[in-house]
């Protein structure tokens, strides 16, 4: 029997919360084992829109490996992803060992700032287009997949984003038969 997938959400201050809550249901809905990482720790964390997450685990806690790591975006949260230390380990980690980077909204920015997946093909959010254009290949589209990296621009696509994650944990066969179960394909 294979072992389970195992994936890392991390979660901070100013997290966008639909990218991250829909981004862990559709995932665990796979079977994909997720642990809910603060970023500062154990606190309930403060999303962007006032709704509260709290992480399973602290990121220090966090025991890989993990097939999957997932940066949710935000602005405030990936302007915190973009300044940690540990993030930026955690990414350049699974760069090397080629885990599979998601990341949504702003959060390439961290990609960006800590310098993984240079000229890779990338989407976000227009607010730091500018920034991600100037480390990435830009591209347009609801979802992009760059071999190990997926990245989306928004929350609105977190539905599609987490698919893509389960395509690349799971094939396609799985991220369809999950899709059906939401009712987002016929």
């Amino acid at each position: 029997m294979a072992a389970k997938k195992r994936a890392l959400v991390v979660v901070a201050e100013g997290t966008e919360e639909m990218e991250a809550v829909i981004t862990i249901d559709v995932l665990r809905r796979a079977g994909v084992a997720v642990d809910v990482a603060g970023l500062a720790g154990p606190a309930t964390v403060m999303c962007s829109r006032s709704v509260r997450i709290a992480p399973d685990i602290t990121l220090d806690e966090a025991n890989g490996p993990y097939d999957a790591i997932v940066l949710p975006g935000g602005a405030e949260g990936a302007e915190r992803f973009a300044t940690s230390e540990k993030i930026g380990e955690l990414i350049r980690q699974a760069e090397a060992a080629g885990t599979i980077v998601g990341a949504i909204c702003a959060a390439p920015f961290a990609l960006a700032k800590h310098d993984v997946f240079r000229g890779r093909r990338m989407t976000c959010h227009p607010s730091v287009h500018e920034m991600v254009g100037a480390h990435a290949t830009l591209t347009g589209g609801a979802v992009v997949v760059d071999d190990t990296l997926v990245t989306a621009p928004g929350p609105g696509l977190t539905f599609d984003f987490a698919l893509a994650l389960v395509e690349k944990l799971h094939g396609s066969e799985k991220a369809s038969e999950v899709a059906r179960g939401m009712l987002l394909e016929d």
